[in-house]
């Protein structure tokens, strides 16, 4: 959730429609509306808040109209989407800063989601050398290398075994909080066809399903839910509204 900030001053008149701005860029954003107030006049303020007029909105401590700072002694006014001017940041600006933040958060629970696939597929995919005849191309290139000639297929399946495990456990870990059980029951099918598939049947086919379905459960256990409707601003009182984030 990123860090929301509405910077006021108690007597500017255009304090009411700046909450209704953000109540409304929450709902188009998909987010739970909630984000911290400060009276610029109060003395438990932080500082940097008394850089900006009012009303201000932080995303993250930026400006939702990419301003560094505005000028403190008076009321801030914005351009709006039909050219008019007005004194609350418009739905638009804020809707547009908090998608951003919540698509670049949401990026990095993905790549920590996928990055344990890597070696798993790379075992995975690795040739098993049961060709007698492929022995002396591998110890050529091997050697050209500067290399010796190791016969690492007896290594495969521990190894395959052991990286699949830690994707299972990806999946497996606060499932609940997620999108429920689904995926690992997905990556668990995925492991058998992969192992079954190439030690048992040596089947390409099989092991580039089994890496394809690990791959989709992955991506649906680290996809970010979606709140599927606006909250309702009579619905939400000032309580909830300008509570600490925690």
């Amino acid at each position: 959730m990123p860090t929301i900030e509405l910077i006021y001053d108690r007597d500017c008149p255009n304090v009411p429609q700046a909450r209704e701005n953000l109540l409304r860029a929450f709902g188009l954003a998909g987010l739970t509306p909630r984000w911290q107030e400060w009276d610029r006049a109060d003395a438990e303020a932080p500082e940097h808040v008394r850089a900006y007029g009012s009303p201000t909105v932080l995303v993250n401590g930026k400006d939702v109209a990419k301003s560094d700072t505005a000028d403190a002694a008076c009321c801030r006014i914005y351009a709006g989407g039909d050219g008019k001017h007005e004194g609350a940041p418009p739905v638009a600006l804020i809707a547009a800063a908090l998608t951003g933040v919540h698509a670049s958060a949401a990026a990095t629970p993905i790549r920590r989601q996928l990055a344990p696939l890597l070696p798993a597929i790379g075992t995975a995919v690795m040739p098993k050398l049961i060709c007698p005849a492929c022995w002396p191309a591998y110890t050529g290139l091997l050697s050209a290398m500067g290399l010796g000639f190791i016969n690492y297929s007896p290594l495969l399946l521990p190894l395959t075994s052991v990286f699949l495990a830690v994707v299972l456990s990806t999946l497996a870990w606060r499932a609940s909080s997620r999108r429920g059980y689904g995926p690992l029951g997905l990556g668990v099918l995925a492991a058998a066809i992969v192992l079954i598939g190439k030690f048992h049947f040596d089947s390409d086919a099989a092991t580039y399903i089994g890496i394809s379905l690990l791959v989709g459960a992955s991506l649906w256990n680290s996809w970010p839910r979606q709140n599927p409707t606006a909250p309702c601003p009579a619905c939400v009182t000032d309580t909830d509204l300008t509570k600490p984030i925690a």
